[in-house]
Parts: structure tokens; sequence; C-alpha cells
């Protein structure tokens, strides 16, 4: 008799501790939960930034109200463009700069930027190892899109692989968010033209 309540007693002392862990852990993973996820690093529009296999200098951002480097507008449209001086870090000529740089907070047509060498207007052209070039990505916007004066530009890195984990070939891989930089956005008037100085050396 005795036997049989100490055992009941220990049964219900091991479910009553195994309940309190179970409501702590929980209460744990419900705290860390609700904590606000980490706001990306603020990154200054006046130092290079090393984002993968591109090094980055900002150099302005404006918006055009005419075809610029070579990028030609529907009637009514305008565009949102920043120079950036890009330096390729690889050691084989490459264009995957296509999704660097993201508009944050203005809506968009179109989220994929036309991008420019701007010292010729080549589109889209390939960057040679250690070179550095002056791109323009341009967004054509709908006129009356209104654009802040300071605009935050999202920055994307991605991870060099020695080997890829599903086809076993170096690469860079896992795009994520390097952080945030915020440049003045100047309005040029109608007809009028960038003036770029052109930091870059040919290809």
């Amino acid at each position: 008799m005795f036997a049989t309540a100490r055992s009941k007693i220990q049964t219900w002392i091991t479910a009553g501790a195994g309940t309190i862990a179970a409501l702590f852990v929980a209460g744990l993973m419900g705290a860390f939960g609700a904590l606000p996820a980490h706001a990306p690093p603020q990154l200054s529009p006046d130092a290079a930034i090393e984002a993968g296999r591109w090094r980055l200098q900002p150099v302005r951002a404006y918006v055009s109200h005419a075809r610029v480097y070579g990028v030609a507008l529907k009637p009514g449209q305008k565009a949102l463009v920043l120079e950036v001086d890009m330096t390729n870090r690889t050691a084989q000529s490459d264009k995957g700069y296509f999704n660097v740089f993201t508009p944050e907070g203005i809506a968009l047509p179109d989220p994929s930027p036309m991008i420019a060498l701007v010292r010729d207007s080549t589109l889209t052209p390939e960057l040679h190892p250690g070179m550095t070039e002056r791109m323009a990505y341009v967004w054509p916007l709908a006129g009356d899109a209104a654009v802040p004066a300071n605009l935050a530009f999202a920055v994307t890195a991605e991870i060099f692989k020695p080997h890829d984990n599903l086809y076993g070939t170096p690469g860079w891989y896992n795009p994520y968010r390097l952080g945030t930089v915020t440049l003045p956005v100047a309005d040029l008037p109608e007809g009028g033209q960038p003036q770029s100085g052109q930091s870059g050396s040919g290809s």
C-alpha cells in the first residue's frame, strides 16, 4: 500500500517537473520570439563598402526627367539614378551586380534596374578583375512618384564558397542583406544632363 502511494507521488512529481520545464522553455522561446529583429546596419556613403565580389563606393543619387546613359524613358516617366564606383574583387570578368542595390520606401514599376557604364553608356557590361568602373543604376518611375530628399538603398552581398553543396563548384552564393546606405537625392531639371567624372579605367 505504502509502495503504491509512494510510486504515485513520484509519478506526480515527475510529471509536474516536466510540465514546469516545458512551460519554462516555451516562455523563453516566446520571449525571444517577441524580441524585435535587428535592423540592418547603416553603411557610410563616404567609405568603400566591401560587398562580397564587389567593392562599392556610392557617388550620388538623383532624379532624371530625360533619357539617361542610354536608358530611354516612356512618356510621363522619370528615373531614379544611383551612380556608384564598382570594383570587381574576383579573378574573372563578371556582371552579377543586378541585385546589389535596391531603393527602399518608393514604388518601383519594375524592381530590376537598367545598369549602364557611365563613361560610354554601355548597358550591363562585364566588369574586369581589379578595375574600377563608374556604373549607373537606373530605375524608371511614374512621373508623379514621390522621391524623398534622402533615400535609403539596401545593399546585398554574397558569400564565396569553394564548393557548392549542390554542384560542388566554387562561386558566390547565399545573398544576404549587408546593410543600408542613405544618400541625398538631387532633382535634375528638364533637359539637364548628369555631369559625372569617371574615375574608372577602360575595359
